[in-house]
């Protein structure tokens, strides 16, 4: 159940801003996450992964409970949702790429599905 705590606006000037890390880094870090790709350049690279799941009840469960994950984060997803599949991108839009960020979350949703 959410309470109303944690619906409380988040104070953007006491959260460290993220970075992005180089390109051979996150080469490097890839290797840890399997099924993740790199995808684009710059500012527009995004670590992407897409789910299967048996129907669109599933998938859409799936979304929810990655929803819970990306506001207590604070940092969320680009999704593209279709029956029985979503495709979750992990982008960090204020360091101009990926981050330390996208890749614990990319971990984070491999976690989730292993439970669902």
């Amino acid at each position: 159940m959410t309470t109303p705590s944690q619906l409380q606006p988040v104070d953007w000037s006491r959260l460290p801003r993220r970075h992005a890390i180089s390109a051979a880094d996150a080469a490097q870090r890839l290797v840890r996450h399997p099924g993740w790709a790199i995808e684009g350049e710059g500012a527009g690279t995004a670590l992407a992964k897409t789910y299967h799941f048996a129907n669109y009840f599933q998938t859409l469960a799936f979304v929810n409970a990655l929803a819970w994950i990306a506001h207590q984060q604070d940092h969320h997803p680009s999704l593209q949702v279709d029956y029985g599949r979503c495709t979750v991108r992990w982008n960090t839009h204020d360091a101009g790429g990926l981050s330390d960020t996208d890749f614990d979350c990319a971990q984070r949703t491999d976690t989730l599905v292993s439970t669902l």
